[in-house]
């Protein structure tokens, strides 16, 4: 059971690696003149949004379900601070969700947002981790 929580921190390491990095490319995508540039940002988004953060994402869902499956689920009644995490969760992956949406609007060259709209939202997962983190360590409540 410890080799499938050290792949789960690792794939959740993976994911939040590409939560903290798109917007970031969103902010410099933002501030692009040059056509050249913004191409070269789709692709590097792209690959960052598919290749990592995506199957990141997955891993890190089946990973910590197959967890809760198999020694979490007794505890699930009784444990308010797993309730807490699993709702974070939730609405990381509809932030995950709307990166894709705004992935798929520079994609169109549909742009709606300045890049400071990009830095405040980058700031989001952070909060997410912090939260996450000490709710699964500290177990508060």
């Amino acid at each position: 059971m410890l080799w499938l929580k050290a792949l789960h921190l690792i794939f959740m390491v993976t994911w939040f690696a590409g939560l903290f990095y798109l917007p970031r490319l969103f902010v410099y995508h933002s501030m692009c003149g040059d056509q050249i540039g913004r191409e070269r940002f789709k692709i590097m988004e792209r690959k960052l949004f598919f290749g990592i953060m995506t199957p990141g994402m997955i891993l890190t869902l089946l990973s910590g379900i197959w967890m809760l499956i198999d020694y979490a689920w007794e505890l699930y009644a009784t444990s308010g601070w797993l309730h807490v995490k699993l709702l974070l969760l939730l609405l990381l992956v509809i932030y995950h969700g709307f990166c894709g949406k705004w992935l798929y609007d520079f994609k169109l060259e549909r742009n709606r947002h300045s890049h400071v709209f990009y830095r405040w939202i980058n700031e989001i997962p952070v909060l997410f981790l912090f939260a996450i983190v000490l709710l699964a360590v500290l177990k508060p409540f």
